[in-house]
């Protein structure tokens, strides 16, 4: 019998708590105070502080498994490997143990029968960093992975079971490759693991078949980064005084490799839903025809499914837009399966979402109602959208890809069925000049969305420090004014301004948010200090901080304070649970404007500061 995705959730946390980790809840799906990206992408996106030097309130050794989103994989989606929504297996060491520790520590997980995966040694490969003028070859890794394999009777030849990469494969920093970092940014080499199948190389990809080739022979299924070097000035690089580690498996390609097939629909996070499309359907997943359909189905309503549970409405900006795009691409698909398929129908298949995740991310009882309400909603818009576009299409003497292009922005008007239409009439569209419009279209939704589809990491330029910090006066301010029904609903800070959304139970006036601004500058003015200190939560809830509601919190928080000694940390003006960076002192913020208030909901309010 297959491993299941609930037993390796419990294998991976005893083997941590084990080897003395402790587990860190994962973050939001839609993160707050990162306006580089829409959703969350990595498993490390939450540690960035951490790993740049802020202590974490669980200590130097964690692990996690956090859901992430990355749309910018949406087109791959359809072949055996490639999902939008997916969920990241994690540790971390923070200055605490190195190279060696974690990569016998990941061998283990792999290879071990009953702790862990129980994966045959010999069908995992390995890569290293080459090394290039500034830095040098990872022999480090090389030699432990070499002592490793020998361990099991397997002679890691270089080339044969251990591949050296250059820096676009096997080094990390936020900036990408040595030669874009900054001065002062941390990166380092790191280290994948590739899991083999049974699946003849290809040559359609090259001679040589390699961990690296695209063949689908070989599948990477965990990455361990070493943070060891800083960038100077010159551009050469120094040892960090503190190393640490990163490592990130992929949940889904851990099932994969368990049960020794490169397809990730067929592991138990997509097997409900898969028969549920079918049923729905009645097309086979077995039939190689309507696979590449039945993917797409499958993880766009999958991820539509997550996104819905945070909050998002479909749109045209933003969240909303990522959703509706998901859904009505899962529409399309059901519609080339199913010509006459229902609201119902999508329905059904949301629900074996909500069933293969409940008691880990959704309760199903208060989850159900509101993801269908919305899908069917969309599915109406859907449908309306069509049916403008047929009428409009029949009007038309002939389309061309700009006109094609039209209908699909303005109205939602997929290529495929434009293309089906004009199949009939026996013409067809240039596609090659449709994708020349949509990629114009995507350069300026690209500029004018600050590239926040690209999945980036969080912004530590010293303006958003400030702003951060100025969120913590804003929010304690609120209380001040309003009362305690505030609560606060979201943040985006750039470095141009900041955007706090809170809910309340009556709408604030023009005085009451002047005289919220009033106080945040008398606070800025006083010079108070700002401090934190790691707490057990019974104790941080029991001094007054305040915590953003839909977070989840570990037993031991880190709590930022501003305005008093640690000795009375009480009588703080502002006490919260965060992760960092803030500035010393509020002086340091110099001044905040409220440059725009307005009502975005019910009950929910919006406020603008720079």
């Amino acid at each position: 019998m297959s491993l299941t995705h609930e037993e390796l959730r419990k294998k991976f946390k005893s083997f941590w708590e084990k080897r003395g980790h402790k587990e860190v809840p994962p973050t939001q799906l839609v993160p707050q105070n990162d306006p580089t990206t829409l959703f969350t992408g990595s498993g490390m996106q939450q540690f960035v502080p951490n790993l740049l030097g802020e202590p974490h309130p669980l200590g130097t050794k964690l692990f996690n498994v956090q859901h992430c989103i990355r749309v910018q994989d949406i087109e791959e989606v359809g072949d055996n490997r490639h999902d939008t929504f997916f969920e990241m297996m994690g540790n971390w060491s923070l200055g605490d143990y190195f190279k060696k520790e974690q990569l016998n520590y990941f061998f283990t997980f792999l290879t071990d029968k009953d702790g862990g995966l129980g994966l045959e040694p010999k069908r995992l490969y390995v890569t290293a960093f080459e090394g290039n003028d500034h830095i040098p070859q990872d022999k480090e890794s090389i030699e432990v992975w070499q002592e490793i394999f020998k361990g099991v009777g397997i002679e890691a030849k270089i080339g044969e079971r251990i591949f050296l990469y250059d820096a676009t494969k096997n080094w990390w920093s936020r900036a990408g490759v040595p030669e874009n970092m900054p001065p002062g940014e941390p990166g380092g080499p790191d280290s994948e693991v590739f899991y083999q199948f049974d699946v003849p190389h290809d040559p359609r990809y090259g001679k040589d078949c390699h961990p690296n080739c695209n063949c689908g022979r070989f599948l990477e299924i965990g990455n361990s980064v070493f943070m060891e070097y800083k960038k100077l000035p010159d551009s050469t690089f120094e040892e960090l005084p503190k190393k640490n580690v990163d490592f990130g498996g992929g949940l889904e390609r851990f099932l994969a490799a368990a049960q020794n097939d490169p397809d990730i629909f067929k592991t138990d996070v997509f097997n409900d839903i898969v028969r549920r499309i079918e049923l729905v359907t009645t097309a086979s997943y077995s039939d190689p025809k309507n696979q590449s359909s039945i993917r797409i189905i499958a993880d766009h309503i999958k991820t539509a499914v997550f996104i819905i549970k945070n909050g998002v409405f479909p749109s045209n900006k933003e969240h909303g837009y990522v959703l509706r795009r998901l859904l009505r691409r899962a529409l399309l698909k059901l519609r080339s399966l199913k010509k006459d398929f229902k609201s119902e129908d999508v329905s059904v298949i949301a629900r074996s979402v909500l069933s293969t995740y409940g008691g880990i991310y959704f309760d199903i009882s208060n989850d159900e109602s509101k993801v269908t309400v919305v899908v069917d909603e969309e599915m109406k818009k859907f449908e309306k959208s069509i049916s403008t576009g047929m009428k409009l299409i029949e009007k038309m003497q002939s389309v061309d890809a700009k006109a094609a292009f039209d209908l699909y922005q303005t109205y939602g008007f997929p290529l495929e069925l434009t293309e089906e239409i004009l199949k009939e009439r026996g013409h067809k569209i240039d596609r090659k000049a449709f994708y020349e419009e949509f990629n114009k279209h995507k350069e300026l939704s690209r500029s004018s969305s600050a590239g926040k589809f690209k999945g980036g990491l969080a912004d530590h330029s010293e303006q958003v420090i400030k702003y951060h910090t100025a969120t913590h006066l804003l929010h304690q301010a609120l209380f001040d004014v309003l009362g305690n029904d505030v609560k606060q609903a979201g943040s985006n800070i750039t470095g141009e301004r900041l955007r706090f959304d809170f809910s309340n139970s009556f709408t604030p006036t023009d005085e009451e948010i002047k005289k919220v601004e009033k106080i945040i500058n008398e606070k800025i003015n006083k010079a108070l200090p700002v401090n934190f200190k790691i707490m057990p939560k019974s104790k941080a809830d029991k001094v007054g901080a305040r915590s953003f509601f839909k977070e989840k919190y570990g037993e031991q928080v880190k709590v930022y304070y501003i305005g008093e000694t640690e000795k009375n940390i009480k009588d703080a003006y502002s006490k919260e649970f965060c992760g960092g960076p803030h500035v010393k002192n509020t002086k340091e913020i110099s001044k905040l404007k409220i440059d725009k208030f307005k009502k975005i909901g019910s009950n929910l309010y919006r406020i603008y500061a720079i």
